[in-house]
């Protein structure tokens, strides 16, 4: 199966990068938004603090195994389809 938004943050990744080096100090996770393609880098706590309680489990082993390997954490919120979808991605 095809991941539809993997092309999309491919053509945006750069600026993805620029937000989080930004921010780099603060250890964000980074959110994609869509269709703006606003592009937010968020402390870990106040963004786990705004997903459900589900989400926030997922998210705190996700976001230590991506810190314990200097990864990054990119969330996708698609506001037209209703998805939220995150991914873990190798700082480049």
């Amino acid at each position: 199966m095809d991941d539809p938004y993997l092309e999309i943050i491919d053509e945006h990744w750069d600026k993805i990068m620029m937000m989080h080096k930004l921010f780099a100090d603060k250890r964000p996770v980074m959110l994609l938004e869509l269709p703006s393609l606003k592009i937010y880098a968020y402390p870990y706590k106040e963004y786990k603090a705004s997903l459900t309680q589900r989400s926030r489990a997922l998210l705190t082993q996700q976001y230590q195994e991506a810190q314990a390997k200097g990864q990054v954490v990119l969330f996708v919120r698609d506001n037209t389809e209703r998805v939220l979808r995150s991914y873990t991605f190798d700082l480049k």
